[in-house]
């Protein structure tokens, strides 16, 4: 893990935001404030080690898993099952399917532990780890074994990724009572706020939901390495996207993070790799009390909330022309314009340095 935690590299560079904050000013001059885009562009810029940041081939990653928690009536408000909405999504009959075409954003599923079996589709990713985890509630939800083995896989996706963005969020039956078990432990913050997805929640739901998961963080209470806790109450969903987080912010791309599963995962990444955080952006696909407790965890600010109540992942889809657009702030130029720099000073333009794998 030491190794690991070595090639995730702050975004920390004195000289380089320096430069940034008076390209931005000097963009101001005449347009006015752009308000939240400029500290947008300011991360963007710091992320990628560059004056002109710039996107290419921007990944869609939807990460899916069955729970065992589900056997206990944990399944929050999916009226489908796990492998009927992958089947959805990638015949491209959801919201977020259109959204993402709409976006040139490529869509990608990773079977991580679907309990069903998938057809093979040009979309679908096959990394399953197993059928399902286990009930935490009676035994841990995965193996520590597995756990290694779910984030070599996700380290593997990280290496292959074609683009340097990629959002990443979870999808399965079971998946936001898992994370909120997760985020629980990790974070310190309170189950019942975490399980607490928003007004339209029955009390009886809410007490059914706090029993069950108070049971399972009863039963792993002594568990405290991270892999470890990750073994006994996370999801597979969740144990890939931890490899993938790892990866890509070592590469120094910039991560979309959406939903409690893609939270809970991030939790996990940064007990590993603190500067993970650093490559992070927060978008929201539906009103979920405990959403809002995890992003002031994370001192994150979080694109515009458009209202919606859809897949996780939807949102940041939606975000993405912000994002986009905050690196043309930096990165296009005016008409009469001087092009510039890509770096400050004397350093040169080019990412010598930064590393490419991770050793895990």
């Amino acid at each position: 893990m030491d190794h690991s935690r070595s090639l995730v590299a702050p975004t920390a560079d004195p000289p380089l935001e320096r430069a940034l904050r008076d390209k931005l000013a000097r963009r101001n001059d005449d347009s006015g404030s752009l308000g939240e885009l400029e500290p947008l562009a300011l991360r963007i810029g710091l992320m990628q080690g560059s004056l002109k940041p710039r996107f290419h081939e921007p990944q869609l990653l939807i990460f899916a898993a069955d729970h065992g928690l589900a056997v206990d009536g944990l399944h929050g408000a999916l009226r489908y099952t796990t492998d009927e909405l992958v089947r959805r999504l990638l015949a491209g009959r959801l919201p977020l399917a259109v959204f993402a075409r709409a976006g040139d954003l490529a869509l990608t599923v990773v079977d991580c532990g679907v309990a069903d079996t998938l057809p093979a589709h040009e979309r679908l990713l096959a990394r399953k780890i197993a059928h399902g985890t286990r009930n935490p509630r009676v035994a841990a939800a995965m193996s520590v074994p597995q756990a290694h083995a779910a984030m070599r896989a996700g380290m593997e996706i990280g290496d292959q990724l074609r683009g340097n963005l990629t959002v990443c969020a979870g999808l399965g039956v079971g998946s936001q009572e898992s994370a909120a078990l997760l985020l629980s432990r990790i974070t310190e913050l309170p189950l019942r706020a975490l399980l607490e997805t928003g007004p339209l929640m029955s009390p009886e739901e809410l007490a059914h939901q706090l029993a069950v998961s108070q049971a399972a963080l009863a039963r792993h209470r002594e568990v405290a390495e991270p892999v470890e806790l990750l073994a006994a109450l996370g999801g597979f969903e969740v144990a890939v996207m931890v490899g993938v987080m790892l990866m890509a912010a070592s590469k120094r791309q910039l991560l979309m993070i959406d939903g409690l599963a893609a939270c809970a995962a991030l939790a996990m990444a940064t007990r590993i790799a603190p500067p993970v955080l650093d490559y992070c952006v927060f978008s929201r696909s539906r009103e979920h009390r405990g959403l809002d407790l995890v992003h002031k965890h994370f001192r994150a600010a979080v694109l515009p909330d458009l209202g919606l109540d859809g897949l996780d992942g939807t949102g940041a889809v939606l975000g993405w022309p912000l994002v986009r657009s905050a690196a043309a702030l930096l990165t296009e130029v005016a008409e009469g314009e001087e092009a510039g720099p890509t770096r400050p000073g004397p350093f040169d333009d080019g990412d010598e340095g930064f590393p490419s794998t991770l050793g895990y």
